[in-house]
């Protein structure tokens, strides 16, 4: 996946001196794998989640950035979408997404991290949206802008003032300190901030089991060439 991941990234003008590995379980495996790369290490990877891993990096995050899940598959031409979009703030959109979830027998529609949208404009984000009102599905790659990387920082700094430490549900039933990367952009996004997407329409797989390797293998060897 990090080596579909890597390809993806170069094909929109990123080598692998530029990619940052935030690393919790097993993340000595992936620096002996990879040690071209950078390392951030998120010492509390069993306590928290992909909200607070990502801000392990906030050092590096100021200057803008590309973030990805490391558990997906998906085309360099979203990437290259991404970075050329005029907007702060930009989350990569799988308009073709329920497609996914055909073969899923452990992964329900409800899992999917799914978006609504008006145009370009993303006025949701929430696990709980239903299928058939959803624009798509975020994929987990964004980009932020120097001025959106700020703009993140400084709301899950207030964000974690707010509702940090105390032990109680802020998102979806989910504390802060297990919170997801759109539990804070939704919050953001309720508190006037301005989130674009762009889209990919069916160039997007995620893996978390066996049986989703074999369909993304499957996706991979059959799906046309990559429109970049």
């Amino acid at each position: 996946m990090l080596d579909w991941i890597l390809d993806a990234l170069a094909q929109a003008g990123f080598s692998r001196k530029d990619v940052i590995f935030i690393g919790g379980y097993k993340a000595d495996v992936v620096r002996a794998r990879y040690p071209d790369l950078a390392f951030v290490v998120n010492e509390r990877w069993e306590q928290n989640n992909v909200l607070a891993s990502l801000l392990c990096a906030r050092a590096e995050l100021a200057a803008g950035f590309v973030s990805t899940y490391a558990d997906i598959v998906y085309r360099g031409s979203t990437v290259k979408a991404l970075v050329e979009a005029p907007q702060s703030k930009v989350l990569a959109c799988d308009t073709d997404w329920r497609r996914r979830y055909v073969d899923r027998s452990l992964h329900p529609e409800s899992d999917g991290e799914k978006m609504r949208a008006e145009g370009a404009r993303v006025i949701e984000v929430s696990r709980r949206i239903a299928p058939e009102r959803a624009s798509g599905e975020f994929i987990g790659v964004n980009k932020f802008s120097p001025d959106g990387a700020a703009e993140l920082i400084a709301a899950y700094d207030r964000a974690s003032a707010q509702f940090g430490g105390s032990g109680q549900p802020w998102r979806e039933g989910r504390t802060f300190e297990r919170a997801y990367l759109i539990d804070l952009v939704q919050w953001m996004i309720e508190n006037g901030s301005a989130f674009h997407r762009v889209d990919t329409h069916g160039f997007y797989m995620e893996i978390d089991t066996g049986e989703d390797l074999a369909c993304a293998e499957k996706w991979w060897r059959e799906s046309t060439p990559d429109p970049g």
